[in-house]
């Protein structure tokens, strides 16, 4: 007698793996990082991320239209502003980078869901998350200082039209802040999706090129977390869902799959990861070098991240995984 087990039988033909397939993956659950920037007429390549652009305002409706085309209605938005100063006054300014890109693109794509990153990183003149005080001799992040413009600028941005605002600081309590300043203004409606379970990783490289973030002194690691570190980000999870946080997000994706199943199986509210850009750029280097498969590659590190628990994916890779879902290759 043959010996055909139950599970290898349903693997028998295409239609059948995919009917009985355990992870689901829906382009409603992309998300896109999008770099805007001050000035008129420009798109810029990002060298480090091969195909990715930074934009003015009056130049996105290009990739917004691709996007949508692809079936991906989110967004998140990165601001690079031509202005830096100490206190990082652009990241709140009611005509700062992000409120105008909001502005613009909710009055004619009111179809795309609009997420606003809430940090100061790229607008200090240091690249730090949060003001600068000097503690013991040495200079750092004051953390209780940083939270009052943090809740300023998730404020500016929800009232420039953002559907959601995502703290990306990893400052301690500003869920429970900028959650108070959004009510306070009436915007009790606009979700919170914190940036929780955050590494001090090397995968953010690239990105700092991207939007000139970039310490100008010291580095992340006295706010971000110690990546040798897993239940740490449990704690971290718990305490902002306590504060307010409706979703939580774990960056980097790929090396932190054990991170967000932790994650998802402790906290009652949607997993939200983040697959950065090193992650984007070291699969982009190994297909140019036609070491890999690039679509293949990019399609299993999604569907890792979901079969971990995820339920929100954000990449560079958006509109190609779209338009693998649609092609059946993936979902």
């Amino acid at each position: 007698m043959e010996l055909i087990s139950r599970p290898r039988r349903l693997r028998t033909t295409p239609g059948l793996r995919k009917m009985v397939r355990e992870t689901r993956v829906d382009a409603s659950s992309l998300v896109y990082p999008m770099f805007v920037m001050d000035g008129t007429g420009k798109t810029d390549e990002i060298k480090a991320l091969p195909g990715q652009y930074r934009y003015t305002v009056d130049m996105v409706d290009a990739k917004i239209e691709e996007m949508l085309r692809a079936g991906v209605n989110s967004i998140m938005l990165f601001g690079i502003p031509d202005h830096k100063d100490e206190i990082g006054s652009q990241a709140y300014a009611e005509d700062g980078i992000i409120q105008r890109a909001v502005r613009y693109i909710k009055e004619k794509y009111p179809e795309m869901y609009v997420i606003a990153d809430v940090c100061l990183c790229e607008y200090t003149s240091h690249g730090h998350c949060g003001l600068i005080c000097e503690c013991g001799g040495h200079h750092d992040v004051d953390n209780d200082s940083t939270l009052e413009l943090l809740s300023k600028t998730a404020v500016s941005q929800a009232l420039a039209g953002a559907d959601m605002v995502a703290p990306s600081d990893m400052m301690d309590g500003r869920v429970g802040a900028i959650r108070e300043a959004l009510d306070a203004n009436g915007l009790t409606n606009t979700p919170i999706m914190s940036y929780a379970v955050k590494y001090a990783s090397s995968f953010y490289g690239p990105f700092r090129e991207a939007a000139g973030s970039a310490p100008s002194f010291g580095d992340r690691r006295s706010y971000q977390m110690d990546y040798h570190n897993r239940r740490e980000g449990v704690k971290e999870a718990l305490l902002d869902v306590e504060e307010g946080a409706d979703i939580i997000m774990v960056k980097p994706a790929t090396a932190y799959l054990d991170v967000i199943r932790e994650v998802y199986e402790t906290t009652d509210v949607p997993v939200a990861t983040y697959s950065v850009s090193g992650e984007y750029a070291m699969v982009k280097a190994a297909a140019a070098q036609g070491w890999i498969d690039e679509k293949s590659i990019m399609c299993e590190m999604a569907v890792a991240a979901f079969r971990a628990g995820a339920s929100i994916y954000e990449t560079y890779y958006a509109k190609e995984l779209a338009e693998c879902i649609k092609e059946g290759r993936i979902g």
